[in-house]
């Protein structure tokens, strides 16, 4: 198939450190292009993949300092988009219900994944106007605010399956790891909680985005300073694997509706088990007292650390090959693409394409 991945301009594909939309869009769409298919990339002109890309703008705008307006970079990017959208069978859109009124208005089929929160009054009547609109969920938990959309399937994440190797337990350390943003709802002042009532060491790999400095500034810096803990700031992936595979758990500490916690699954990946927090996609990607355990209250995943040490790392490691690989990810949006492309499967007609 001729397909079109839409990527956020915010961070390169795949990114350079931390960033969670463009780094699954990577793999997806790199296993497209090994699966044979004829794949554009509408990403950061800093991007690398084996698709053909088109540039948004010149480089990641996270990492631009002269950028001062994001929106106007995506908008243009849409807008090639437009110009070019007869050469695809299929657009695949990662930017939330930023492209909806341009994707409602050319005929080429066009599915969205949506990556984020959906907790949010403003969404309703927005979702509720673009009701023909194809939309993906990356967990069925991330659905539930937004029941009555036009949800068309459940696809979750997945990760090349050599990415990351296996660790035995022999290798493990005594520290916990905490992997991902430093935000209020991510928990990493739970985490340190968790980690000093465990006695074990904290090592926190960890970006912390501008919006959230004074958070790391009042909150967590005191914490840090009072605790057994070592802050890594962002790492990249070539340094995950160590710093994941040799933890005796990863915490998942989280305080919101996580539409899916990737780092559960990198977790997986190097048969570390992790301690998460029963919100959001959690109970769909862990398997209680197998990958790890879940927990409700900061004592209870304290009294969880204790228990790690029950649980077969190779088995946790043979559940990520089953269930949360790149090349299941890719055949699963295959089936959705196939879905929308053929004739025999129309969905509803869609509203008037020009409006009087």
């Amino acid at each position: 198939m001729r397909i079109a991945q839409v990527a956020p301009l915010i961070e390169s594909v795949p990114p350079e450190k931390y960033g969670g939309t463009e780094r699954i869009v990577s793999y997806l769409t790199e296993e497209l292009v090994r699966k044979g298919h004829a794949v554009t990339l509408f990403a950061s002109g800093d991007s690398v993949t084996q698709a053909r890309l088109i540039a948004g703008c010149r480089r990641a705008l996270r990492m631009d300092e002269t950028c001062k307006d994001v929106i106007a970079h995506h908008i243009l990017m849409l807008e090639k988009l437009w110009q070019m959208s007869d050469e695809f069978d299929i657009i695949h859109n990662h930017l939330d219900y930023l492209p909806f009124s341009c994707l409602r208005r050319i005929t080429t089929p066009a599915v969205t994944t949506l990556h984020g929160r959906l907790d949010l009054p403003d969404l309703v009547p927005l979702y509720q106007e673009f009701n023909d609109t194809p939309l993906i969920s990356i967990s069925n938990s991330q659905r539930k605010p937004l029941a009555a959309a036009n949800w068309i399937g459940t696809v979750y994440h997945g990760l090349p399956a050599d990415l990351y190797r296996m660790h035995m337990p022999t290798h493990s350390e005594d520290y916990l790891a905490f992997l991902g943003r430093v935000s209020p709802e991510k928990g990493l002042d739970r985490a340190i909680e968790i980690a000093r009532r465990a006695g074990r060491p904290l090592r926190i790999a960890a970006k912390v985005d501008k919006v959230d400095h004074d958070y790391f500034r009042e909150k967590i810096r005191p914490l840090i300073s009072e605790a057994d803990v070592e802050f890594l700031g962002e790492i990249k992936d070539a340094e995950k694997n160590d710093f994941i595979g040799n933890a005796h758990a990863v915490l998942f500490a989280i305080d919101w509706p996580e539409p899916f916690g990737i780092a559960l699954i990198e977790a997986m990946a190097c048969g570390t088990p992790v301690i998460a927090f029963r919100r959001g996609a959690v109970p769909e990607i862990v398997v209680e007292g197998i990958t790890g355990y879940m927990a409700d209250t900061v004592e209870q995943a304290a009294a969880a650390v204790e228990k790690v040490d029950r649980l077969d790392r190779t088995l946790i490691r043979r559940l990520f090959l089953e269930r949360f690989t790149a090349s299941r990810m890719a055949d699963d949006y295959l089936a959705v693409y196939h879905r929308l492309h053929s004739p025999e499967t129309l969905f509803e007609p869609r509203k008037s394409l020009v409006k009087n």
